[in-house]
């Protein structure tokens, strides 16, 4: 496919067919995507591939955790998990949410866990009053290159968190060393439905010259 048509359609797939992944299919996949930049090229990035259903069984149910938190903020009108804004329901209203399982997580052909070494990352924004992003440079080229080339070889999936809230648990549950964080969880598999068309917000509302505050670009 040519590289600006992959950008254009490679949306968030949630809902696959029964279509399998191949493994050969997912190494080129992942063969590909490890060409992304990391902070000195120092690649801390790894990927756990989960097969087994009962893994992704637990990793659904884990999922939950972060889910609940999010719909009772959601029917609150907040913007959910907001770094900001702390939540404005209560610890019982959260826990009384019955949030559903990651269905994505159980019905997609493969799972990827994806990490990074924080042991080798460059965290410039470590000592700033505010939630770190800079370390997540080393790590989400890479797993947006997976979507990339999924989108490439006629496959689809989408960068999901939630699970991450029980990171902990997570960690004890597929291995992961104290020293690595999990960046994202992927489902990939054929999609249902293939994007074809995106819709985003035009250049004139994301670029300004200059400044924050200049002219739209």
């Amino acid at each position: 496919m040519d590289l600006y048509d992959v950008m254009r359609t490679t949306g968030a797939a949630r809902q696959f067919t029964d279509d399998p992944l191949p493994d050969e299919v997912l190494e080129r996949i992942l063969d590909n995507a490890r060409f992304a930049p990391s902070g000195g090229n120092r690649q801390g990035n790894r990927v756990i591939v989960v097969r087994d259903q009962q893994t992704r069984e637990a990793l659904a149910d884990l999922s939950r955790t972060g889910m609940r938190r999010y719909i009772a903020q959601q029917r609150n009108g907040e913007n959910p998990w907001n770094p900001l804004h702390p939540p404005g329901v209560s610890d019982e209203q959260i826990a009384a949410v019955d949030a559903p399982r990651a269905a994505q997580l159980l019905d997609a052909a493969v799972v990827l866990v994806a990490c990074v070494d924080l042991g080798v990352v460059a965290a410039f924004d470590q000592d700033l009053d505010r939630i770190g992003v800079v370390s997540g440079a080393s790590v989400y080229p890479f797993v947006w290159n997976i979507l990339l080339s999924a989108r490439n070889e006629g496959y689809g999936g989408v960068l999901t968190t939630m699970a991450i809230a029980e990171e902990p648990r997570v960690k004890e549950l597929l291995g992961i060393p104290d020293e690595y964080a999990i960046a994202a969880v992927v489902p990939l598999g054929k999609p249902v439905r293939q994007f074809t068309k995106l819709t985003r917000k035009p250049v004139s509302e994301i670029a300004v010259r200059e400044r924050f505050d200049g002219e739209a670009f």
